[in-house]
């Protein structure tokens, strides 16, 4: 009885020990099979990732080389390419109309030997929007664009080139061109006007009262707008506008528009900005020499 006992006893520990086994060989091939899935899981996101990066990298290279494709132009190369076509430019600063921090973006009046170009609304950090002074030499790579008939450069980046290469324009005296058609020729660029007389406009806002100067074209502003005036050679009427992005109210040209009067004759230098016709953007009134 005690070796059927002690047998029984043998054949159970030997079942036991064969379950036991079996679990574990279980147990190591699900471990394994776990470790099989991660392992191919991460060369998949590895693979992926190198993927990505390749693209990107590749789209980069793609942009740059796109960009290195628009050549420098010459201000006729510039005049006679198509609108809205990608143009490159390298001109100097004549002066600064606004930045928007938020966006990051200028707008720029510049010039060089040849020609002006009006950038508006072209991306460039403030730390190299500070950098520029009259006389920068930039490159502004954008698109040609018309408003109104003014011909800019919009949608645009601003390089600094800096360096010991400067140019200030003197103003072209434009003053025998209004009327002409030679005038628009000129477009954007330093030009000075003389002895011209200051005529009435209409205050369409204010009962269509006859006034020195307009605050907005319509009289329908305040100080610190934009001023409207009108000034008059050979009979014919002109527009002109003091930009209060250009120059605000506490500028002496801004006050110098505000204290002028109708039959006032005056000399003029600014921008040849064009709107429906020349709209100059003035920077400087004093009365007429001579």
């Amino acid at each position: 009885m005690k070796k059927m006992m002690a047998l029984l006893l043998v054949v159970l520990m030997v079942a036991s020990m064969t379950a036991c086994s079996s679990d574990t060989g279980n147990s190591s091939a699900a471990q394994e099979s776990s470790a099989a899935a991660e392992s191919s899981a991460a060369e998949e996101s590895s693979a992926a990732e190198e993927s990505s990066a390749a693209q990107e990298s590749s789209a980069a290279q793609e942009s740059s080389a796109a960009q290195a494709q628009v050549e420098v132009m010459s201000y006729e190369e510039y005049m006679a390419a198509e609108l809205d076509s990608e143009v490159c430019v390298e001109t100097y600063v004549q002066a600064k109309q606004s930045y928007y921090a938020e966006q990051q973006t200028a707008t720029l009046y510049t010039q060089d030997q040849d020609g002006a170009y009006f950038v508006y609304d072209a991306s460039i950090s403030q730390e190299d929007y500070d950098k520029l002074v009259p006389g920068t030499k930039v490159r502004v790579t954008g698109y040609k664009a018309e408003w109104a008939g003014e011909i800019e450069i919009m949608d645009g980046t601003v390089e600094v080139l800096g360096g010991e290469d400067t140019f200030v324009a003197e103003a072209l005296d434009a003053t025998d061109l209004l009327g002409t058609d030679e005038l628009i020729d000129h477009q954007n660029q330093f030009v000075s006007f003389k002895g011209l007389e200051v005529v009435a406009s209409v205050d369409e806002a204010n009962g269509n009262a006859e006034v020195p100067f307009l605050y907005n074209y319509n009289g329908s502003g305040t100080e610190g707008d934009d001023l409207y005036f009108n000034v008059s050679k050979d009979g014919e009427t002109y527009t002109f506008v003091i930009e209060s992005y250009l120059c605000d109210s506490t500028t002496d040209v801004y006050k110098a528009v505000q204290g002028l009067q109708i039959g006032d004759v005056i000399d003029m230098e600014g921008y040849l900005y064009w709107y429906e016709g020349v709209n100059p953007h003035i920077i400087s009134v004093t009365p007429a020499e001579g």
